[in-house]
């Protein structure tokens, strides 16, 4: 009786937030306009995604996050949506996004209302209220309110609603006709609206010590080893293909951004994934003892158990030295970025938009970013 009412008197005194262990979570879905009006802002898009996912993990606490596309076009282009499920493989929703290009339309209108649905009803989304979900909606042209067998966006709205997800609408440029539906789908999806240029008005910033992180990013991503069944084996050795294409087709300054999401508690689950052998021996999550033979890396198939850990451990000191130059070199980078960015600040960018509005309604899930966007 005693212990009850001393549990009871800490969940009045002590908020819930504090008492409850479990992490926030946020999943994030952009419904993107595709077509060739849109080459400048998905540009916009590939180079600021790592800046805005990477602002998010400096939540307190540092939440689980998961990212979804839905790119859309029109009935007459060589495909109506492209859904990237939503996942906390950023490196994999990235490598999708690095192959959206922009084509088609030409007439205006896009199939903005089969996009948004899509994107609410296609999404696996968390079916828990506590889960922050929200869409951003990006595009130049308004729907087309001819098509029959669309759901108009109206009703989607009201699903979403539902689903507790919030709908924020992002136009660029000022197409006629565009700016009183996106407002009236960002207020049905109790979300918000706001405007950009039709390149997004991004700013970019080159530092000298992004080349440097660009290659000790290449460096930690090598100590990664992957164990298991054949099924998960092969998932990471996709895992780590996507990111060798990452590094061919992306500038060190993205790079870097996205090795400052990896160091992070909310990127560790993108930079490690399952089954990592390294963290889960150190962590004590699996003994190597327990181990078969054909769960391991070939690498590793025909050593004894005293000579994989020792194989481990020094993988292990490796990573920990890495990260401590890495935590060096990414604060010089910010201090340095910092410096431009009070010069050149752009309130009304695409990331500082999008950053200002995932801010004000994380709130409601308890979650609470640093107030600074991180480049």
């Amino acid at each position: 009786m005693k212990r009850f009412i001393i549990l009871l008197c800490l969940s009045v005194i002590i908020p819930f937030s504090l008492v409850s262990q479990e992490k926030p979570e946020v999943e994030l879905v952009f419904v993107l306009d595709t077509t060739g009006s849109m080459s400048s802002l998905i540009q916009a898009a590939k180079m600021k995604i790592w800046s805005i996912i990477n602002s998010m993990a400096t939540a307190k606490p540092a939440p689980d996050i998961k990212v979804g596309l839905v790119g859309y076009r029109d009935k007459s282009d060589s495909y109506i949506t492209q859904i990237v499920p939503l996942s906390e493989d950023i490196d994999a929703v990235y490598s999708e996004l690095m192959n959206f290009t922009a084509n088609g339309g030409g007439d205006t209108p896009e199939s903005v209302n089969q996009a948004l649905n899509e994107g609410v009803s296609k999404i696996a989304w968390s079916e828990s209220k506590s889960v922050y979900k929200v869409i951003f909606l990006v595009g130049d042209a308004p729907p087309h309110m001819d098509y029959p067998d669309d759901v108009k966006y109206g009703n989607t709205c009201k699903l979403a609603v539902t689903k507790n997800i919030n709908i924020n609408s992002i136009q660029c440029g000022n197409i006629s006709g565009t700016e009183s539906i996106w407002r009236e789908i960002a207020k049905l999806g109790k979300g918000e609206y706001f405007r950009v240029s039709q390149s997004g008005d991004a700013t970019y910033y080159t530092t000298p010590f992004d080349d440097e992180m660009a290659e000790k990013s290449r460096e930690l991503d090598r100590t990664r080893i992957y164990y298991g069944s054949y099924e998960f084996k092969t998932a990471n050795e996709e895992r780590l293909s996507k990111a060798k294409d990452i590094y061919s087709d992306t500038p060190s300054s993205v790079i870097a951004q996205r090795l400052e999401f990896n160091k992070s508690e909310s990127g560790k689950k993108n930079f490690l994934g399952t089954q990592e052998l390294v963290d889960d021996v150190i962590s004590g999550n699996v003994k190597l003892e327990e181990l078969k033979k054909e769960e391991l890396p070939e690498e590793l198939k025909k050593k004894t158990t005293d000579e994989i850990r020792k194989y481990i451990e020094t993988k292990n000191a490796e990573r920990k030295k890495l990260i401590s130059v890495i935590d060096d070199l990414s604060k010089k980078r910010q201090d340095y970025i910092k410096k431009l960015a009070e010069e050149n600040k752009k309130k009304d960018s695409l990331d500082s938009q999008i950053f200002k509005v995932l801010s004000t309604q994380a709130k409601d899930k308890g979650i609470i970013f640093s107030g600074e966007l991180l480049y």
